[in-house]
């Protein structure tokens, strides 16, 4: 009997006629029109089941009166039952309208229409997935920097590895940019003490740190010592509310003034930088594939942003709301997740969903637009393309073998790596039908874009 009322619960479907256009141009809404007899029998049916496991005191289990389980769980039956009775009845409309749906749906009251004696009729609204039309590429003009690693780049580097590896020795003699400094300092304002505003055996490099600049400099010219007296105003936005905007008088001493020593560009060095053999020319060597390696990643990300650009600006489509929404959200919760990780307290920090909307409408549709150029021109990551990005990625770390293990041994890294791959198919097939240009850019400018020459 239960057997047979299962297979009986297959409701009748109507899909709803085409609406008038609504305001969102992929909303689509379906009757569902379920005979109440079948939700009826269906409940009977769990209602039988949940008295199989059910435990009332007097009662042996399984031996509770049907009218007693129907008492306490006769609701919970029936709105189970109408649950799953909806569930069939929308997956067969949306498998009889052929609608490629996105996200989830809601149930509605059915408005207007009524509903026959012994039926149950509700409306289901739910999103689909947008037509998308590949559109011609080849008036979009892509700008593909050419950067050269040459020698002044590596011996730059160089010199940043030996700054990072200096020593410091005291000095007797003014401080200088660059110098190590120990000072005790004293700040007023308007004459008084302030918190924050003191401190005693101060050290900090010159030039190096994240103070104010008038605070920075104020050493430059002073030896071990000698003191000065210096205003420094601060921003209209510091992040401390009583100085902004307000000018402080500080008091400085300087206690010690030690000048760096940089090291030599030797065996040890090569060594220091992981060179077994201390081969100053195999580091040289290797200093150079690191920084094309880097070139090259860069290079890619800027030609990759401008290819995206492009195709969103030549694809105008509409997106599913739903899948925005729910793209926000996930934004908004890792934003609390890396606050959380710089040691914030987050529990009761507000983070707003619709401040993501902006980013999240943009990848959503981006993401679509992407799987369809996927599935329309069969763009999916080959094995082969993505053991050679993990082994590429795998050159700029000590170990390369252990972290190639690393992403095959977790199904979503390895995932995460194929959707790069996937990303770059885009990207190569994009270039093959956009006209590319060369443009030779400087190397220190090219890396270091926010650092005046």
């Amino acid at each position: 009997m239960e057997d047979q009322n299962v297979q009986n619960l297959e409701p009748n479907t109507e899909a709803a006629p085409a609406a008038e256009a609504a305001a969102n141009p992929l909303e689509r809404k379906v009757t569902l029109r379920i005979p109440a007899e079948r939700i009826a029998n269906e409940t009977q049916r769990l209602i039988k089941q949940y008295a199989r496991s059910v435990k009332m005191p007097g009662f042996r289990p399984g031996k509770v009166p049907l009218k007693l389980v129907e008492r306490m769980y006769g609701s919970e039956a029936r709105s189970e039952a109408l649950s799953k009775a909806i569930e069939k009845a929308l997956t067969e409309a949306i498998q009889q309208g052929e609608y490629r749906v996105a996200g989830g749906y809601r149930i509605d009251p059915v408005g207007d229409e009524p509903a026959a004696e012994g039926e149950f009729v509700v409306e289901a609204a739910f999103e689909i997935y947008p037509e998308i039309e590949i559109v011609d590429l080849k008036e979009v003009e892509v700008v593909k920097p050419v950067v050269t690693v040459d020698d002044a780049a590596v011996e730059r580097t160089i010199e940043v590895l030996r700054k990072q590896r200096a020593t410091f020795v005291e000095v007797d003699r003014p401080a200088e940019k660059g110098d190590r400094v120990t000072v005790d300092f004293v700040g007023t304002l308007d004459g008084e003490p302030f918190e924050g505003g003191s401190a005693t055996d101060y050290v900090y490099v010159i030039g190096e740190s994240r103070l104010l600049p008038e605070f920075d400099t104020a050493p430059v010219g002073l030896k071990a010592g000698e003191k000065k007296t210096f205003d420094v105003t601060f921003p209209e936005h510091y992040g401390a509310e009583h100085l902004a905007g307000k000018t402080a008088q500080f008091e400085l001493t300087v206690k010690k003034v030690e000048a760096p020593q940089l090291p030599e560009v030797d065996a040890e060095f090569a060594k220091s930088l992981g060179i077994e053999d201390g081969d100053v020319a195999k580091m040289r060597d290797e200093i150079r594939a690191s920084l094309e390696r880097e070139v090259k990643a860069r290079i890619d990300s800027e030609v990759k942003r401008q290819v995206f650009d492009h195709l969103l600006a030549k694809h105008d489509f509409p997106v599913p709301q739903s899948l925005v929404a729910s793209e926000a959200q996930t934004l908004a919760e890792n934003a609390k997740r890396d606050l959380q990780m710089l040691g914030m307290k987050v529990d009761n920090l507000p983070v707003d969903p619709k401040w993501f909307e902006e980013e999240a409408q943009r990848r959503v549709r981006l993401g679509l637009l992407i799987a369809e150029i996927v599935k329309q021109f069969e763009l999916v990551a080959k094995p082969e393309q993505v053991r050679a990005l993990i082994e590429e990625m795998a050159q700029n770390y000590d170990d390369p073998q252990a972290l190639v293990k690393w992403y095959y041994e977790n199904p979503q890294r390895l995932g995460n790596a194929e959707a790069v791959v996937i990303e770059n198919n885009v990207v190569g097939w994009a270039l093959e039908r956009m006209t590319v240009k060369e443009e030779p850019r400087d190397f220190e400018s090219f890396m270091n874009p926010n650092v005046a020459a």
